[in-house]
């Protein structure tokens, strides 16, 4: 990989791992909390609707693309290990593919199913609604700390190559 492809994947790299630790940071820091403060069968309905809008193309690309890129730098790196630095890229790399995209696919997306399942007017609502919201607002902040450590290690490693 030339320097000049690994410095545009980089940057890169780091647009999308920042759109995603703005997207983390309004959901832990503004949405969770409004929802918690709304009756249980109108926070349930809100969270199913957002749920499936934010499976769109433009959400698609900054997640998998971002997690596929990393990726990418990472598998590259290896081959590149004597560079100054290469340490920094492959931390990088490491932190949002396993801090966001497994913690994503891993734990948010089957409490988003079983939230999905849930009829929000209904007896068992209540319950799955409070384990939800700890268990998801919880695994967001890991995936907001992962991803805003990956833009500070990718930008680091720009600096620092």
């Amino acid at each position: 990989m030339s320097d000049r492809v690994e410095s545009t994947a980089t940057v890169i790299a780091i647009t999308g791992s920042a759109l995603l630790a703005g997207l983390w940071f309004f959901c832990s820091v503004v949405l969770m909390p409004a929802l918690s403060r709304r009756p249980v069968p109108e926070a349930i309905a809100a969270m199913q609707e957002i749920n499936v809008v934010i499976l769109n193309p433009v959400f698609g690309l900054a997640f998998g693309g971002t997690a596929l890129l990393s990726l990418g730098l990472a598998v590259g790196t290896l081959f590149r290990l004597d560079r100054p630095a290469s340490g920094l890229l492959l931390a990088a790399a490491a932190v949002i593919l396993v801090g966001t995209f497994v913690v994503t696919m891993a734990l948010n997306v089957p409490l988003n199913d079983q939230l999905a399942a849930v009829d929000p007017a209904g007896a068992a609502g209540a319950e799955v609604w409070a384990r939800y919201l700890s268990r998801w607002t919880a695994w967001n902040h890991v995936r907001l700390v992962s991803s805003t450590a990956s833009v500070v290690l990718f930008a680091t490693y720009l600096i620092r190559r």
